[in-house]
């Protein structure tokens, strides 16, 4: 592995890189410091020039994580217009997408104990990224009558809540959690129960 340090002008970046490796391997409470300033090719005390402790760290790779992550939520949502509901299908793919391509971003994000609100920054990508999946079921259920109409926050939690779970349990390769069936298919079967439940789509579709 070529060691990252000064010489390559941003030790802040190579540091979260280093974290997102052992964060991968080790998980989010599996490494210190003193590992990932190894990784990075620095001595330890560096690290503290850029990160208050590792919680500190992780958070930024977190924050970086949210990032992409609205990214490719706005993205698999604007692919997936004019239709709302292709759009909104596409959100819940988009997540089970970005769990499988960026696990250390996900574990992050996710499964590290660190809040979204531990900073501002974090806390404003965060909420953009929600704001995707808000946006979609919003205008996927403009159409239901208002009295009836679940509001868009608790809708996109449930579908976030549904994507969230079949991720953990059955795209992870968790232990003794394996499925009979491929992961994108028990998300879209969920769905589907769920939006035919609100009468979304039609019971035959």
């Amino acid at each position: 592995m070529v060691k990252r340090g000064y010489h390559h002008g941003n030790l802040r970046q190579a540091l979260v890189d280093a974290a997102l490796e052992l964060i991968r391997e080790k998980g989010p409470t599996g490494f210190t410091l003193s590992e990932a300033a190894k990784q990075a090719g620095v001595t330890p005390a560096a690290v503290y020039r850029h990160f208050e402790g590792r919680e500190d760290l992780i958070a930024e790779a977190a924050r970086q994580g949210y990032e992409i992550f609205a990214d490719v939520m706005q993205y698999a949502y604007d692919k997936g217009q004019p239709s709302a509901l292709a759009a909104f299908e596409a959100t819940g793919r988009a997540y089970l997408a970005f769990a499988r391509k960026y696990p250390g971003h996900y574990i992050a994000m996710f499964e590290s104990g660190i809040s979204v609100n531990r900073n501002p920054d974090l806390a404003q990508v965060a909420q953009r990224a929600r704001d995707v999946l808000e946006k979609s079921a919003r205008e996927l259920s403009r159409h239901i009558p208002p009295e009836k109409r679940p509001p868009a926050a608790m809708f996109s939690a449930h579908i976030w809540a549904l994507s969230h779970g079949v991720v953990e349990l059955f795209a992870r390769n968790s232990p003794g959690t394996q499925s009979p069936f491929p992961p994108e298919d028990l998300l879209e079967t969920g769905i589907g129960i769920y939006l035919r439940g609100l009468g979304l789509i039609p019971p035959d579709s």
